[in-house]
């Protein structure tokens, strides 16, 4: 099963994909099985009832939709720095952490496929970083690496859109993950069990204006999906629908000599192996108007 999220008209549905394209349902409409966050809250046979569901509904198509990330207001986003042993030489680190290196995003941050990643007026220092997203489909603590998988309900991808003098003002990394619309999430969910464990054996590939700036194996990652959720549970519960951001291999724009930053025109793709191509367009931001008072 492949989950599509979209807008259609400025109405919510979701989409499933069938041998014959999208098919899916509108929020307006009675059959309508709710969101995929609200799917994975249920639990069960939450999921594999609602595609059944949707292979009945209406076709979809996708170009005349707006794409909308798979969860739009999880509880939790983590997200999983110098976790590809490359990316962190080449950020200047001489030795690779043995603890995850996690940091949060807000929801507010988040866009779908097709959306532009803006480019705020106070920089110009907008990097890409394709990753591996892992959503939680069961409520996790305590659990072992051996187990972890069995809590992850599916995948999708990620391009961690960073302000880069902005995530390095401080030790703490927040500013710089969290301006608004630089967090492109989706295409689509994939149910785990259609994929590999953990993703293993599958190439993620950044590609900026058509030209590959970014290729790793998932398995060259330092912490392995199983090992993140386990790590986290350790000290917090993890809730259906929960995003784990799983980190990004090198090749980012920072690193490079010249440095390459994102700017207004550029198109940046981001495709793993079965999971499909996230695409956005780099727009500037126009900052917004001040009114002086009369």
């Amino acid at each position: 099963m492949k989950f599509l999220a979209y807008a259609q008209n400025g109405t919510e549905g979701l989409a499933i994909e069938t041998d014959n394209g999208f098919r899916g349902l509108l929020s307006t409409d009675k059959k309508y099985p709710g969101s995929l966050l609200d799917l994975l809250k249920q639990g069960g046979t939450a999921l594999e009832d609602a595609g059944k569901t949707l292979a009945g509904g209406q076709p979809v198509d996708e170009d005349q939709v707006t794409y909308l990330p798979p969860v739009s207001d999880p509880e939790k986003i983590v997200c999983v720095g110098l976790n590809y042993h490359d990316h962190t030489a080449e950020s200047g680190f001489a030795e690779q952490p043995d603890y995850p290196t996690l940091f949060g995003r807000f929801n507010s941050s988040l866009i779908g496929h097709g959306a532009p990643i803006m480019r705020p007026d106070c920089s110009d220092q907008l990097d890409y970083e394709g990753e591996l997203v892992a959503i939680i489909g069961h409520e996790a603590r305590d659990v072992s690496e051996a187990e972890a998988l069995e809590y992850v309900a599916g995948y999708s991808i990620f391009n961690d859109g960073s302000i880069r003098d902005y995530q390095f003002k401080a030790p703490q990394w927040t500013p710089g993950k969290n301006f608004d619309d630089t967090g492109a999430f989706g295409p689509y969910f994939i149910p785990a069990d259609a994929l590999p464990d953990g993703c293993l054996g599958l190439k993620l590939k950044t590609v900026l204006n058509g030209k590959v700036v970014q290729e790793a194996m998932i398995d060259q990652m330092v912490f392995s999906v199983a090992q993140i959720v386990s790590i986290c549970s350790q000290f917090m519960t993890l809730k259906p629908g929960d995003v784990i951001v799983t980190g990004t291999p090198s090749g980012v724009g920072l690193a490079r000599k010249p440095q390459r930053w994102m700017k207004d025109g550029d198109v940046c793709e981001v495709e793993i192996d079965q999971l499909g191509k996230l695409s956005n367009p780099i727009k500037d931001r126009v900052p917004a108007k001040t009114t002086e008072n009369a």
